[in-house]
């Protein structure tokens, strides 16, 4: 039962009830969260202690830094790739529940590879590649799971979960971020990467526990009317294009003409989405290069009574903490104010100013960095100060991008916007990861070490941040909220179904 009906003298009231699978879901993805995010803060500082420089010899610092965050890098890019390729497993062959159960497993193994090759850098590559694929491939799953639980009878409830479940993601990232650097420093490799292990094991077991309260939403097959087929059709297929049409018109005579037009609106925001690359590049390097450069800063902090030094590692947990307070005061009290003076906060000026703050927060780690390398060790608050700037960043950028994504794709390709927006991420993390593989291979990039690595992407940002701004005002722009699919493009799309 998913509603209970309350009858009065004369008005019959139907409460909604929450679906019982919703804690397990909440739970799982609250401990997985806190395993994944846990062996993620300390892994390039182990990287580079255990592996590539545990001599500890300066000379060879820079390299073995440069090899960490290649590794890191390439680690993050594959997690944002599986997204896509799992969405698709899940969606045409084995249902949401299976690929989450089955892949859980894997995950659990590749945790169980960090904790006993603490001390083999083949067994411990062999784990992170397994957490990648099982991070990655229940990624686009576990949310859409919790869509599956509702019905016409409890849908007002789905936002409330919904907060409760991104709630949970951050409660994962907050405690795993403070608790396993603490652990790795003061009872080593194997315990700090075990815990997030038995984290992932009672994920996938709380998973597991609520097989029979799921509402299990079968596959449906392999559907060619997709973005995938119809761009591959179009592009194989060019010859046949008529003047003044679009060269997807061409797949118009195989496929359904509405998922075509559904097609060029993912196109129309990819163009859009070209620009978010460069700012997962520089962000997601608060989780690896910003806690190489956190080693090297003045940790200590007093605040009157409380007086402590934190770890390398937990200096990132400024980042969620940010976040959170930063999502309701842009909500309800920036744009607001910016709106009511005269400048419309459009999806397009929030992502541009996220970028320009992006490149801001680089300047400030720049800077940083330039002090370090005169043999200084400034205080952590100025990287603090950074975070506070690249989470506004990320408000701007990845809340507005999953926004845009959303009104500007039809329905039937919402799923397809979401699973390209995570690989932009994916794109983002490939670049660095190269990048750092040309400086640990003695390749072009070499001579940007140091204070010049960070300089070097805020030039990149800032080329990024121009062309943007030129190219933004001439996008064609529809919004399905808006302007709504007619009835023809529905039509047509039911009866596809």
């Amino acid at each position: 039962m998913s509603a209970k009906t309350l009858t009065t003298d004369s008005v019959v009231i139907t409460e909604p009830k929450y679906p019982r699978s919703i804690p397990f879901i909440i739970g799982n993805e609250a401990a997985e969260r806190f395993s994944f995010y846990g062996m993620r803060s300390i892994l390039a500082t182990f990287l580079v202690a255990q592996f590539f420089n545990p001599s500890l010899s300066p000379a060879l610092q820079a390299v073995a830094e440069a090899k960490a965050n290649q590794s890191t890098h390439f680690f993050v890019t594959l997690a944002y790739t599986m997204p896509f390729i799992g969405g698709l497993v899940a969606d045409w062959f084995t249902g949401k529940y299976k690929i989450i159960l089955y892949i859980s497993i894997l995950y659990c193994f590749g945790h169980l590879c960090l904790a006993l090759f603490d001390t083999n850098l083949d067994g411990f590559t062999i784990g992170l590649v397994l957490i990648a694929v099982g991070a990655g491939g229940i990624k686009s799953c576990v949310s859409a799971n919790v869509g599956d639980q509702f019905d016409k009878t409890n849908q007002a409830l789905m936002s409330k979960v919904y907060g409760w479940f991104y709630f949970s993601i951050n409660a994962g990232s907050v405690v795993s971020t403070v608790l396993i650097p603490w652990v790795y420093a003061n009872y080593g490799a194997q315990w700090a990467f075990g815990i997030p292990g038995i984290l992932m094991a009672l994920a996938t077991l709380i998973f597991f526990l609520g097989r029979k309260k799921y509402v299990k939403v079968p596959p449906g097959g392999i559907n060619k009317n997709n973005f995938v087929f119809i761009s591959v059709y179009a592009l194989f297929n060019l010859g046949k294009k008529l003047k003044g049409q679009s060269w997807l018109d061409v797949s118009k005579g195989k496929f359904n003409p509405a998922k075509v037009e559904g097609v060029k609106a993912v196109y129309r925001v990819m163009s859009v989405f070209i620009f978010a690359p460069i700012f997962w590049a520089m962000w997601d390097q608060n989780l690896s290069e910003w806690v190489l450069q956190a080693e090297k800063l003045d940790r200590h902090i007093s605040l009157g009574f409380i007086d402590f030094t934190v770890l390398p590692g937990q200096v990132q947990t400024a980042n969620p903490i940010f976040l959170l307070s930063f999502i309701p005061l842009f909500t309800y009290f920036v744009y607001p104010w910016f709106d009511k003076i005269g400048i419309k906060t459009t999806p397009l000026r929030r992502f541009g100013a996220g970028l320009a703050l992006t490149a801001l927060s680089f300047v400030i780690i720049a800077l940083i960095q330039m002090r370090v390398d005169l043999g200084e060790h400034p205080s952590v608050w100025w990287q603090i100060l950074a975070y506070v700037v690249l989470s506004a960043a990320e408000v701007l950028v990845s809340i507005t991008g999953l926004e845009y994504a959303y009104t500007r794709a039809p329905k039937s390709m919402k799923s397809t916007m979401s699973a390209i927006w995570l690989l932009t991420v994916a794109a983002g993390n490939l670049f660095v990861a190269l990048i750092n593989g040309s400086i640990a291979n003695g390749g072009f990039f070499s001579k940007f070490t140091g204070a010049n690595f960070y300089w070097m992407f805020v030039g990149i940002c800032a080329v990024f941040l121009v062309a943007f701004i030129i190219i933004s005002p001439r996008l064609k722009e529809r919004s399905y909220i808006d302007e709504p699919e007619d009835d023809s493009e529905i039509i047509a799309e039911t009866n596809n179904l």
